[in-house]
């Protein structure tokens, strides 16, 4: 029996939650509670209590690479520990914005898609579509290319005009709506910041978006789901070091959906 896809299983649970919310799972040392060891055990317990008190109100979940490679093999194998004890229903999303040549993009889709067992991933497109193509071939799985980011520096490169008199991130995403009309897996990261989102989601009216910025970058969750939702009324709004590092994490979910 195949596996239900990606968009279903976040179509389910968004219906049965009535949530858009993905939380965030960024370990840092520096942030962790008194209480907590800081020390690979202490972290790992951590994670695992943030993911048990949030596995009832979330549709997926987006582990950020950087943070576990930082601690070397130990942090690798924590993050595996970690993709194993989310729930089997709930979408799990690597953050690791990768796209390199071909043959190298190959590779990481390898190792995120096969030995990890990632749902989707995030990818850049500066290097375009042959450093894409590797993840959009595998057809089970799904990826979330940058399309307009939530960083400062997000204008240093991302609103040039083209001579075509549109902004960079305008062509990226209509490549994305071309790559998604083929492949039927790509969807665009979309920072909850920026301004003009009803713009952005005109743009790209079907494609699903992942949204970062929210609470501690300054987006609001409910302003991005209700700017970013797609014609099925889909959207993830990622919320990380705000629920993570909340004194309650039952409050902060609970504010975030009031």
């Amino acid at each position: 029996m195949l596996k239900p896809s990606f968009l279903s299983r976040l179509q389910t649970l968004s219906l049965k939650r009535q949530s858009s919310l993905c939380v965030g799972l960024d370990p840092d040392f520096e942030r962790l509670p008194e209480r907590v060891p800081k020390t690979i055990s202490g972290m790992t317990s951590f994670l695992l209590d943030v993911i048990s008190a949030t596995s009832d109100c979330c549709i997926a979940y987006k582990p950020n690479i950087a943070f576990f490679e930082a601690m070397g093999i130990e942090g690798l194998e924590m993050l595996l520990k970690v993709r194993q004890a989310i729930p089997s229903d709930i979408p799990v999303i690597a953050d690791g914005k990768r796209g390199d040549i071909g043959n190298t993009s190959r590779m990481q889709a390898k190792f995120l898609y096969e030995y990890f067992g990632f749902d989707a991933v995030t990818l850049h497109p500066y290097m375009g579509s042959d450093s894409l193509i590797p993840f959009f071939e595998y057809k089970d799985k799904f990826n979330f290319v940058l399309g307009l980011t939530s960083n400062p520096g997000a204008k240093d490169f991302e609103y040039l005009e083209l001579k075509s008199g549109v902004p960079l991130y305008r062509e990226v995403i209509r490549r994305c709506v071309e790559w998604d009309a083929e492949f039927h897996n790509v969807g665009l990261v979309v920072g909850g910041t920026q301004d003009g989102l009803s713009a952005v989601r005109e743009c790209a009216e079907n494609l699903l978006f992942l949204m970062p910025g929210i609470g501690y970058q300054g987006g609001d969750y409910q302003h991005s789901v209700r700017l970013g939702k797609n014609a099925d009324g889909l959207v993830l709004v990622n919320v990380g070091r705000d629920i993570m590092y909340a004194s309650s994490i039952e409050d902060a979910v609970s504010k975030l959906f009031r």
